[in-house]
């Protein structure tokens, strides 16, 4: 009987990690966002091909990696502060919007045999202020879409199997774009795959938004959400730890033209196995998520997910084998996006309404707007001493951050139980 209940547990699992697409605005969004975001991997995979072609440089790699992602350690935090007071759709569709006419300008630049290095600099800048904002809309966006907040866990593991599923279509894609047409074709399929989310967001139907009109100012708006971060020790261990591996650990993404083309003496296609394997164990890790009931037993995933993104990172910079390191880095984007996802929604959970967009904001700039300053570290230190070496000592330091969590966890166990 009880290994009859067992199976029909199982079966029922695919329908419970997709019950939040009932709601028809998720549903809109979900699918308006499976078109649009492969594109962004085929794009991204693209850029740091062109960017290795022109250049031969890890260090304007980590340059344009740091270029595209420090508009969100300058800009999220304020965005944070609109994303309280403002219209969430509106500001998603001019972001959208924003970056399909960079990505189609690019595309222009690129097909036409106008390109230089400054305008991948200079694109990657003003894509990076478009997603600044972006990202903080877009997570407080999701209570907008989800009025049951039992369900919203579960959309917020979706959110991630989307964007993670995105990561391992997109860069095979890419490459194959790449060797039929070259990195011109990516940026256009990018730019017009953006319709689709757009199109998505006018068609919804939300409830009419009432402006908050605030008595204070930006910046005072702007330091309650620092100071309610920092009073609240479940919230801000869990930025911490963010912080920590996006700072050290997420940067091993931008070597990946290094190590397709220096160790493994690969091509684009290469490339695009590499970076899909990543998706791959990334989409796994979100489903694994989307699955779960409860989320009391998060923080020790955490825990265990932060050391296979450690020790993922140490064993790929050692390996010379191609198949061998095609798994490593399953299991790496597994412990990666179970990491972060999992810190994303024990803080969507327990945050306060009224400080959601500022705290997701600072969770969004602890993801998205450190990581190009270790961009810029590891670019520099890959340039002296190598991409191999450079990823077995930020493996290291990452593990030691997991060992660190560990003592930290129970007093986030105690919150959510």
């Amino acid at each position: 009987m009880n290994r009859f209940l067992d199976i029909r547990s199982y079966l029922k699992a695919p329908a419970l990690a997709f019950r939040s697409l009932r709601y028809r605005n998720f549903r809109y969004f979900f699918f308006g966002q499976f078109i649009s975001l492969p594109g962004v991997w085929i794009q991204n995979i693209a850029l740091g091909w062109l960017v290795y072609r022109l250049t031969d440089s890890e260090l304007m790699l980590g340059v344009v990696g740091f270029a595209g992602q420090i508009p969100s350690l300058l800009l999220t935090p304020i965005a944070g502060v609109f994303a309280d007071r403002l219209a969430k759709r509106r500001i998603l569709i001019i972001t959208q919007s924003m970056s399909m006419f960079i990505a189609l300008g690019m595309a222009w630049l690129i097909l036409s045999g106008r390109i230089e290095v400054w305008h991948i600099v200079l694109s990657a800048v003003l894509n990076g202020m478009s997603v600044a904002f972006d990202t903080p809309f877009r997570h407080a966006f999701l209570v907008d879409m989800i009025p049951n907040r039992e369900d919203l866990p579960n959309a917020i593991a979706l959110n991630s199997t989307l964007f993670n599923s995105a990561r391992f279509i997109g860069p095979p894609v890419g490459g194959l774009l790449i060797a039929w047409g070259g990195e011109g074709f990516c940026f256009l399929v990018n730019g017009l795959s953006y319709i689709a989310v757009i199109l998505s967001l006018f068609a919804m139907k939300l409830a009419p938004f009432i402006a908050r009109v605030s008595q204070t100012t930006i910046f005072s708006d702007l330091y309650s959400g620092l100071r309610y971060a920092h009073r609240t020790k479940h919230i801000r261990i869990l930025l911490i730890m963010v912080s920590l591996t996006s700072l050290i650990g997420l940067p091993f993404q931008v070597f990946m033209p290094v190590f397709a083309q220096e160790v493994f003496l690969g091509n684009a296609q290469t490339l695009g196995y590499l970076t899909g394997s990543i998706g791959a164990g990334a989409l796994t890790g979100a489903f694994f998520l989307a699955s779960r009931r409860t989320i009391k037993s998060i923080p020790n995933i955490i825990f265990i997910s932060a050391c296979m993104f450690s020790i993922g990172l140490i064993s790929f910079s050692l390996s010379s084998s191609l198949f061998f390191s095609l798994m490593i880095l399953t299991v790496t984007g597994f412990g990666m996006v179970v990491q972060f996802a999992s810190s994303n929604t024990i803080i969507q959970t327990v945050v306060d309404d009224n400080m959601r967009g500022r705290v997701m904001a600072l969770y969004s700039m602890s993801f998205l707007g450190i990581t190009p300053l270790g961009s810029l570290l590891t670019g520099a230190l890959a340039e002296w001493i190598g991409a191999p070496a450079t990823l077995t000592i930020t493996g290291s330091i990452c593990l030691m951050a997991a060992l660190w969590f560990f003592g930290k966890k129970d007093t986030i166990r105690k919150i959510i139980a």
